[in-house]
């Protein structure tokens, strides 16, 4: 009799975790794979982040009077399989001890897919951002950036 208890209550134990085991490796690997993305484009989108601070603090430079130039963006053409767009916005931010200045916060994001990440770049008054988008492919993709004789200097991405 206490066998056949035994076997009442563990034969379903069994099958539950015939079922249970396989749903949660697949949750965990799916949310490990979505964290594993989102951290390649996070780095990827610092990394972006980085070439339009250093082409801004180069042109800014009082010896620079006015060129253009275009930067080419060599970043792989696809993250995890896919591929990738980014756009940029520039805002105005004041603080009392520092002052004026302006952030560009760049944001790229997954085609076909939910995952997004933005980073800011401090930037000075005299920039201005050309609305554009990025896309890795074709891994043509590069940063424009111009200073005119007044010292304002205009970037944007071009494809």
């Amino acid at each position: 009799m206490q066998a056949t208890v035994e076997y009442m209550i563990l034969i379903p134990v069994l099958i539950l975790q015939i079922f249970l085991f396989p749903m949660f490796v697949n949750v965990a690997m799916n949310q490990w794979i979505t964290n594993r993305q989102t951290v390649e484009l996070q780095q990827t989108a610092s990394n972006l982040g980085s070439i339009i601070e250093q082409t801004y603090l180069s042109l800014n430079h009082t010896s620079i009077l006015g060129c253009k130039f275009t930067s080419n963006l060599s970043f792989q053409p696809k993250i995890e399989g896919y591929t990738y767009s980014g756009s940029a916005t520039l805002q105005s931010v004041s603080h009392s001890r520092t002052g004026a200045s302006q952030v560009l916060s760049v944001t790229l994001s997954f085609v076909g897919k939910q995952i997004s990440t933005t980073t800011s770049v401090t930037l000075g008054q005299n920039v201005k951002w050309v609305n554009s988008q990025f896309t890795s492919n074709p891994p043509t993709g590069s940063l424009v950036a111009q200073k005119f004789a007044n010292q304002t200097i205009q970037l944007s991405f071009s494809s």
